[in-house]
């Protein structure tokens, strides 16, 4: 991994005594495995690096804050890192929401931002300085659908979905969209982030007999939901996106038999893979998420741009961003005009309480 992401650079970087990036994840309450997953990864690679030789000589220092999931909090986290740490670049956002939150002050700052994680739409438009290592809402949900069609052989499907968060949003509108020039979709119903009961919507659903039902959320809801469709005792089938990654931790019974959408597998036999969890497992004590692996490739390649600009100047290091071209764990990596990367999506099935690679789908 690293000669393949630190290699055939002679230019040397300005003269800084270490080369700091910043993480913003939550990491702490209900959703801290997300953030913690993207800071370990992160802090994975730079130690990986670290140990090569770093950037040019020089060693990377991961600063990660907690946004708590909250839109203010990571704003807040964003002006800390720029201003008091003098962070040269951002693996972050974790959510959507959150990085969509410091979008502006990033553009106009010039920051340049690699999101792993982030994968509403609207977070890389317009904005040259922001790049991602995830696929986008529209694509993963387009694949979803695809998946559900092609290879379920679903004909009709319902979507519940949260109507206060841009990932979940994202992934249903583009479920809902692709699943309909084929299927029917049967139900398209939303909830709050408070709501905790879904056994009325459930039951509507199930009055409509859908081949599949698709949940965009993360672990935290998507567990109480299928917890909920097992006690209800209903048949169908649930798909989801890839905030559902690590649900087997908590919800390994109920969610036995289910799909979601993934950025790779742990599974996979390919060797970069493995070497990578294997080093995770050996670092952490604990099997990496698909967060952490995208952190990691995100880490690796921000690396390698700031290594190839041979300066610690934003314009220069976006512009090696933008001409990655780069094997990592979760795929070959090209950006698009919009910063984007465009790559067949993996779909896991929960088996026996694990993970297996049921196929790898493309949305188009």
């Amino acid at each position: 991994m690293l000669s393949t992401l630190l290699s055939g650079c002679g230019a040397k970087a300005e003269e800084v005594t270490v080369i700091k990036l910043g993480v913003i994840g939550p990491l702490t309450g209900d959703y801290s495995m997300y953030g913690t997953s993207v800071e370990e990864g992160a802090k994975l690679a730079a130690k990986e690096i670290n140990a090569a030789g770093g950037i040019n000589g020089k060693q990377i220092e991961i600063i990660a804050y907690d946004s708590k999931g909250d839109k203010t909090e990571a704003v807040n986290a964003y002006n800390r890192l720029r201003d008091q740490d003098g962070i040269i670049g951002l693996i972050g956002g974790t959510f959507s929401g959150t990085t969509l939150s410091i979008k502006e002050i990033a553009k106009t700052d010039n920051m340049p931002v690699l999101t792993p994680t982030a994968t509403n739409g609207e977070v890389t438009l317009d904005a040259a300085n922001i790049f991602r290592a995830c696929y986008t809402d529209p694509y993963q949900g387009a694949t979803a659908a695809v998946f559900a069609a092609q290879e379920l052989g679903a004909k009709k499907a319902a979507v519940l979905y949260n109507i206060e968060d841009p990932y979940s949003e994202g992934l249903a509108v583009a479920f809902n969209e692709k699943f309909s020039a084929t299927g029917t979709v049967t139900n398209y119903e939303g909830y709050t982030k408070n709501d905790a009961d879904f056994k009325a919507v459930l039951t509507k659903i199930a009055a409509e007999d859908p081949d599949v039902i698709f949940l965009p959320d993360y672990v935290a809801k998507v567990g109480v939901i299928l917890s909920q469709i097992k006690e209800l005792g209903l048949d169908i089938v649930a798909i989801g996106g890839d905030g559902w990654d690590g649900i087997e931790a908590d919800y390994a019974e109920v969610a036995e038999g289910h799909y979601f959408a993934n950025h790779y597998s742990k599974t996979d036999e390919y060797e970069v893979v493995q070497n990578f969890v294997k080093a995770y497992e050996t670092e952490w004590s604990k099997s990496p998420s698909a967060l952490a692996a995208l952190a990691y490739d995100s880490t690796y390649i921000m690396a390698k741009a700031i290594e190839k600009a041979g300066s610690t100047e934003a314009a220069a290091i976006i512009s090696e961003l933008a001409k990655t071209d780069a094997d990592g764990v979760t795929g070959h990596v090209t950006f698009d005009a919009n910063g984007d990367p465009v790559k067949d999506i993996s779909i896991i099935q929960i088996v026996n309480g694990g993970h297996k690679l049921a196929a790898k789908v493309s949305g188009n």
